[in-house]
């Protein structure tokens, strides 16, 4: 029996957050739907920035 690795890839998991909450910080902050959609891609960017440049190469 050949032992199988997980080899399993969360990384849309800190995309998914950053949209998340930069959408609901801008609607927080400003209360309209354009700084929402602002903030989204904002927050969606730092998720990447996050997961490129803190959590590359660690092991899960």
């Amino acid at each position: 029996m050949i032992k199988e690795e997980n080899n399993n890839t969360f990384d849309w998991v800190y995309y998914v957050l950053g949209l998340f909450f930069g959408i609901l910080t801008a609607a927080i902050i400003s209360g309209s739907f354009g700084w929402s959609i602002l903030g989204g891609v904002i927050g969606f960017i730092f998720g990447a920035v996050f997961l490129n440049g803190i959590v590359k190469g660690r092991q899960y």
